[in-house]
């Protein structure tokens, strides 16, 4: 790029900084009570070697986030998520295949689906594809129920994550980065730092190099996916992370790859591997 045109695109980013304060995650527990058990995730450890020390120590995004904000998430009850899971349960259990099928009709309670979440996206053994949790209710629903695919952002898709990954919830992350997995983290890697957009900016220009700082209202967090899906305050809506992906990369006004696109699946697995260790929140509360 020209020197001009470069130096303008840090004028425009520094401007977008200009006021910032520095504010660091809040010291808090994340504990919530259920009707079955007590569970406290872990929300703050140590980051895993491979990450070279781009980050020291792992915070879950709800230390970035209000009081009230992170006291919704501690409340089944106040939580909005829930409702979706409710949704998805119904889903689950409804007679909706071409003859009939169900998702309790094959694997019996959502309960089956324990762990999946906590180690996805993962590459299958059988196809060597790259799968998200998105692609295997995608499976179930369109070769196992002769429907047609739900759609990657669609409400039937979203209802079923959230169930699927209540069942891994407290669970910690533990995405594979080596073997089969390693191209497809490698490629989400090179994708985390590339440049993109008129900003010229990477997600590691927010999520590491200014991690929490304060920009207008909003507190920068590690970018942590451990709690996706998401009820999104701000959207009054439930967001998975690859919805959360096309929002940032439209941010810096460039062309956004699509939802199951290979690189966003390949970033998937890289950012969700930024935050092995970490319990999987189940549906998280976010601003």
């Amino acid at each position: 790029m020209h020197r001009t045109a470069t130096s303008l695109v840090a004028m425009i980013f520094g401007l977008a900084l200009s006021g910032a304060a520095f504010a660091d995650p809040v010291e808090d527990k994340l504990i919530v009570e259920t009707d079955d058990d007590v569970i406290e995730f872990v929300t703050t450890t140590e980051a895993p070697a491979y990450l070279d020390g781009a980050l020291k120590t792992l915070y879950s995004g709800w230390h970035y986030r209000e009081a009230e904000t992170r006291d919704l998430q501690r409340d089944d009850f106040d939580n909005p998520g829930m409702v979706f899971v409710d949704r998805g349960l119904d889903s689950w259990n409804k007679a909706q295949g071409k003859n009939g099928e169900s998702c309790a009709g094959c694997h019996e309670g959502p309960e089956s689906m324990t762990g999946l979440r906590a180690v996805t996206p993962r590459v299958d053994e059988e196809t060597g594809k790259l799968m998200t949790v998105e692609n295997y209710i995608d499976a179930c629903v369109t070769e196992r129920m002769g429907l047609e695919a739900w759609g990657w952002t669609g409400d039937k898709m979203k209802d079923m994550m959230a169930l699927v990954s209540m069942q891994s919830r407290g669970m910690p992350v533990n995405v594979t980065v080596d073997g089969a997995a390693a191209p497809f983290w490698a490629k989400g890697k090179e994708i985390y730092y590339t440049r993109f957009g008129q900003l010229e900016m990477s997600c590691a220009n927010c999520h590491e190099d200014n991690q929490g700082l304060m920009i207008r209202a909003d507190h920068l967090s590690q970018g942590q996916i451990n709690g996706f899906p998401t009820y999104r305050l701000k959207d009054a809506g439930l967001l998975s992370a690859q919805q959360r992906f096309v929002g940032c990369v439209r941010d810096t006004r460039a062309e956004t790859f699509k939802p199951n696109s290979d690189e966003f699946k390949a970033l998937e697995l890289y950012v969700a591997s930024r935050g092995n260790g970490l319990s999987v929140e189940g549906v998280s509360v976010r601003h």
